[in-house]
């Protein structure tokens, strides 16, 4: 489903005097003064998985200087052999991006992580098929080879789906491909797969692929989740939350810009990372732009009951070992007051 794959904040002004011996006549007054110098804090990012349109707002806020007009000097970094979470929840990278589904089986372990924007608002993931596979519904699993990466929830997703419409979840073969993508695993021995529509869909119907695309969240509201979502960790938020809301309030006006101008925003992606594929950068751009926001009456805002619903769908399906305190997994304290 993935795509390929700590103080309060201080901003010193500093007044620097000019002044000198034997002053020349185009030399400035003994009285002119420099404008304040503002010093950055040094602040790293850690990404999910390699950069794509999830992450454009962050590249934008960086290419525009929000980041630096909040007084922070960013570096936005790929994840280390343990993953963005553990990368967060350790502090060696202030923010990161994560997902609901992790943040919620991370903090029923002990795991200090805390979700402090919705990337996205609404649940963009689904499983895809190749239109000649006739996979157009649950029930179409059955027989079927799905291609996955092996986590628990991936069978469970199945399951769940395929109950509601009162098909055999045993009928399903499950096999593990690893890194191999969509477009390579279906043209092999898999059926279906998980995937994102705004990076893996886009990019099928740009190569002229079509795909039948189950939603999760059309099956239940429960599966409405964010994913992927803003993260820190639990000493961050209580030791620097002057740095917590810098950090959000550059990331919002990165993303809203990115939902106005999403070509320019795509635009700013490619110059960052030119091995990206221009055409499907730019699709996949304006495809997410109406939906970074969606219904919400700003960016990254957050529902308890999308918490609460998801966090009650894992304890259902046995994918956690107790009830989520929902209130400290995430939290919209540090979201501007509007967006826009």
């Amino acid at each position: 489903m993935k795509w390929k794959k700590i103080a309060p904040l201080m901003l010193v002004s500093l007044t620097v005097a000019l002044a000198g011996c034997g002053k020349q006549a185009d030399e400035p007054s003994a009285s002119a003064s420099t404008k304040p110098v503002k010093t950055l804090t040094n602040v790293k990012v850690v990404l999910d998985w390699t950069p794509n349109t999830n992450h454009t707002g962050l590249y934008v806020a960086k290419d525009q200087g929000f980041f630096e007009q909040e007084g922070l000097n960013v570096q936005i970094i790929a994840p280390g052999e343990g993953g963005a979470d553990a990368m967060i929840a350790s502090g060696a990278a202030e923010f990161g991006v994560s997902y609901q589904e992790s943040i919620t089986q991370g903090r029923i372990q002990g795991v200090p992580l805390v979700s402090i924007a919705a990337v996205i608002q609404h649940n963009t993931s689904g499983f895809a098929s190749p239109v000649a596979k006739n996979i157009k519904s649950p029930k179409d699993f059955e027989n079927k080879t799905y291609g996955g990466w092996g986590a628990p929830a991936e069978s469970a997703m199945i399951d769940s789906l395929m109950q509601t419409e009162k098909a055999d979840p045993n009928k399903v073969k499950i096999v593990n491909i690893g890194e191999a993508d969509y477009f390579t695993a279906v043209k092999r021995d898999i059926d279906f797969a998980w995937i994102y529509y705004a990076w893996t869909g886009v990019d099928a119907e740009l190569r002229g692929e079509p795909l039948n695309m189950i939603y999760l969240n059309k099956y239940s509201d429960k599966l409405d989740y964010y994913t992927p979502v803003l993260a820190t960790n639990e000493k961050m938020i209580k030791e620097k939350p002057e740095l917590v809301k810098a950090f959000v309030a550059a990331a919002s006006k990165g993303y809203q810009f990115a939902i106005s101008k999403p070509e320019d925003a795509a635009n700013i992606l490619i110059k960052a990372v030119p091995d990206l594929d221009k055409k499907l950068v730019v699709a996949s751009q304006k495809w997410l732009s109406t939906r970074y926001q969606d219904d919400a009456p700003r960016w990254g805002e957050q529902k308890r009951t999308v918490w609460e619903n998801y966090a009650n769908w894992m304890l259902e399906h046995k994918l956690l070992e107790k009830n989520l305190d929902v209130d400290a997994a995430f939290t919209n304290n540090f979201l501007p007051v509007s967006s826009k």
